[in-house]
């Protein structure tokens, strides 16, 4: 593997995200050992964010590139990997087998010799990753072996391919992640980021002891860690004038979700409620 220096430094990257740069030095250390990751916790803690700015880092400045994907649950392997589909041709149809986003990335990857390509699968859990994976669930343990595909070729994941997946917990627990598939990556844990917070507001003079304050509370009631708010929903430069639209719109309706039973409790959290507290 060729060695290039970041043209995004871990330092610009820790500063961007608000992230410890020791933190992210491990991180970027997990990702280029197993070379799969997947940045896993609750709405809000800026998962897909940190996924471009690593990716960025770790294709440095080579040649390669970073591509995404969305995964939702009607994503098959035929997306993926490899499917057959009809194509006109003169007389009738034709059934030839196409190449899904996964192989189409790997193909392109593959010209760009030893430099880092890093694919990102964001919102990885929502799909059947098993049924989606396939065959690639080998190959993503053993980087120097082929398998054969369905349509008879044989396939290998380049070793200059990289991915990054995200993963809300608030949708799905880790814990309903296949086996396989979660010993064949790095899982690396972002919680709500309070300090993150508190840093990127010194520059908009809003009060964000107030909000982190409040934002600890909710959290402790809500209780489980994959389900508590993240602090990006307010990493806003005008959040003084925007606070009550993100709340209402945003953070309203999902505790509504969380607590759809407790009428009590949710009637504590509405704007109306806690605007004094923000304000204070």
């Amino acid at each position: 593997m060729v060695t290039v220096t970041p043209k995004f430094s871990l330092t610009e990257c820790a500063e961007a995200t608000q992230l410890d740069e020791g933190l992210l030095h491990d991180w970027v250390t997990a990702i280029e050992r197993k070379r799969q990751a997947v940045l896993y916790g609750p709405p809000g803690t800026g998962k897909t964010f940190l996924a471009r700015h690593l990716a960025q880092h770790l294709i440095g400045g080579g040649s390669g590139f970073v591509d995404i994907v969305q995964f939702h649950p009607a994503y098959t392997y035929e997306d993926f990997i490899q499917g057959i589909r009809p194509k006109r041709v003169e007389g009738g149809l034709d059934y030839p087998s196409v190449p899904g986003r996964f192989l189409e990335f790997c193909q392109k990857a593959q010209l760009c010799g030893e430099h880092r390509c890093v694919l990102i699968i964001d919102e990885i859990n929502r799909a059947n990753l098993s049924q989606v994976f396939g065959e690639l669930m080998y190959l993503l343990e053993y980087r120097d072996e082929k398998v054969y595909l369905a349509g008879g070729e044989p396939f290998s994941i380049p070793k200059n391919v990289y991915i990054i997946g995200t993963m809300n917990t608030a949708d799905r627990s880790i814990a309903l992640v296949d086996h396989a598939l979660r010993r064949r990556f790095a899982f690396l844990y972002l919680a709500p980021n309070y300090e993150g917070l508190r840093k990127y507001h010194q520059s908009t003079a809003y009060p964000a002891d107030n909000l982190i304050r409040l934002l600890t509370q909710i959290n402790d009631k809500i209780g489980d860690p994959h389900y508590q708010i993240g602090t990006s929903f307010f990493l806003r430069q005008q959040l003084r004038s925007e606070i009550k639209s993100i709340w209402q719109l945003e953070i309203e309706p999902y505790l509504e979700e969380f607590f759809f039973d407790q009428s009590d409790k949710l009637k504590t959290l509405r704007w109306d409620a806690v605007e004094g507290q923000l304000r204070s």
